[in-house]
């Protein structure tokens, strides 16, 4: 499929858009920039390309790299040599990140590893949730990415390039599958701040829409206070009186939109009213009053607190409400220095959560059709750092899947004996998001839109793969 974002700009929206003048174009890319997305949004794709295992996607987004050193990579060769130079054969001439030109030194994993699930599956100790959750995960132990830093490496885990303005994966898909969500976003984000690590800033570029329409961005909403801002209406407005003020100024942009025939000014149209319905419906999804006390035990949460379990509990809610792709954050895993303690805060803060998600996916019947993905931006190196961290690394990290047609209680790929470069089905974020998009129903490399005169594509111009041994 090649389809246009927009269709083709019209004589008169030409025209009409030369005479506003630039005050009128800056009015207009503000309300451009308004991230509702109109109810039940049809994708560009009539019919699927592909018999469809997912409809929905909750990615799990580990925000500053995760250790797989201290995850999901057992390393004892690396145990053994804790303290010893690295190799050069190994780490001449590569790129590092701030460990460039220093005395490189290996760092032993600095937690114990455990056997889980029927293959007896070997992961840190400090993830025993997860760990009872593995016969249902497939777990990768040889992705690699191409950016070392944190906003190239968001930005091309997300969209697939490193260069800014790109449509992230969540829009692509919205864009192409639509949403059932009646009155909720398609595409919804949300974060949480963790402890014992650096916490980097997540720029809201990171769910752009990119060169898509608009109405395709994800919507942020915030774990604590009001998750939308203005979501009430001022005191002395009454529901039926916004419901008219809606009504009135989308009359006036069905005027302005026969005018000049400018698509985004239905987009616009679309906005308000998804804006007006959210009123309603974002308080009741927040509520997690009515949750029960065994749910809330089983994510280990309170409502309200804006931790990743709760936010892991509204991803759920999320799903039943028919929203395509939800993408959580949770921050604080750059660990440069004091990894061994780090980690332990993140075991506390994410392992029940995400047993939590796929026990209760499971249990209503949706894990099927949800594709879960846990992943960072990249992962560490096997190198000490400041004598008790890790620099970023883009030759090795681990990231896992669960449910959406994925092989539960596997192991896929290897790195090498200590754990510094992916060296057995080496595995590219190109690879994740086209295995992602195929068990939505989409061949990769049969959905793009042209953008400056190139077929644009999530997946680049590269020859990724589906990855087709981690499919059930």
């Amino acid at each position: 499929m090649n389809a246009s974002p927009y269709s083709p700009l019209s004589r008169r929206a030409f025209l009409g858009r030369t005479a506003q003048g630039l005050g009128s174009l800056a009015l207009a890319s503000l309300l451009r920039s308004s991230p509702a997305q109109a109810a039940g949004v049809k994708g560009v794709l009539e019919t699927t390309h592909l018999p469809q295992k997912a409809t929905r996607v909750i990615w799990l987004t580990m925000a500053g790299g995760p250790s797989q050193l201290e995850t999901f990579d057992p390393k004892p060769k690396l145990a053994e040599m804790h303290g010893k130079p690295m190799p050069e054969s190994l780490t001449q001439g590569q790129q590092l990140a701030q460990l460039q030109g220093q005395k490189l030194v290996c760092f032993g994993p600095q937690h114990g590893f455990s056997k889980f699930g029927r293959n007896q599956t070997e992961i840190c100790s400090l993830f025993p949730h997860i760990g009872s959750s593995l016969d249902d995960i497939c777990l990768i132990r040889s992705m690699t990415t191409d950016a070392i830093n944190h906003d190239p490496a968001h930005m091309f885990m997300n969209t697939g390039s490193q260069i800014a303005g790109r449509p992230s994966m969540g829009a692509w898909v919205t864009y192409g599958l639509g949403t059932d969500a009646e009155d909720l976003p398609g595409f919804v984000v949300l974060t949480s701040l963790g402890r014992g690590g650096q916490n980097q800033p997540i720029a809201a570029r990171q769910w752009s829409s990119g060169f898509l329409p608009s109405r395709f961005q994800g919507v942020q909403l915030r774990a604590k206070g009001d998750p939308v801002l203005y979501l009430n209406n001022p005191p002395g407005v009454a529901r039926a009186q916004q419901g008219r003020d809606v009504q009135a100024i989308n009359a006036l942009n069905r005027i302005q939109y026969g005018l000049v025939d400018d698509p985004e000014i239905a987009t616009r149209i679309t906005q308000y009213e998804m804006a007006f319905q959210m009123q309603a419906s974002v308080p009741a999804l927040m509520d997690l009053q009515g949750e029960g006390a065994k749910t809330l035990e089983l994510y280990g949460c309170q409502p309200g607190d804006g931790s990743f379990a709760s936010n892991c509990l509204l991803a759920r809610r999320l799903a039943e409400r028919g929203v395509r792709f939800i993408q959580l954050y949770h921050k604080d895993w750059d660990h440069h220095g004091g990894v061994k303690e780090g980690i332990e805060f993140k075991a506390q803060e994410i392992d029940r959560a995400c047993m939590a998600l796929i026990t209760d996916l499971k249990q209503r019947g949706m894990l099927d059709n949800t594709l879960i993905v846990w992943a960072g931006e990249f992962g560490r190196t096997p190198m000490s750092q400041g004598g008790n961290g890790r620099d970023h690394h883009n030759k090795a990290m681990s990231v896992w899947l669960a449910g959406g047609g994925i092989r539960g209680g596997m192991v896929y790929g290897a790195t090498d004996e200590l754990g510094y470069a992916a060296v057995e089905d080496v595995t590219t974020v190109h690879d994740l998001h086209a295995t992602m998009l195929h068990q939505l129903g989409i061949r990769h490399d049969a959905f793009s839109v042209k953008f400056q005169g190139l077929d644009a594509r999530l997946t680049g111009v590269e020859s990724p793969k589906v990855i087709q041994k981690i499919l059930a």
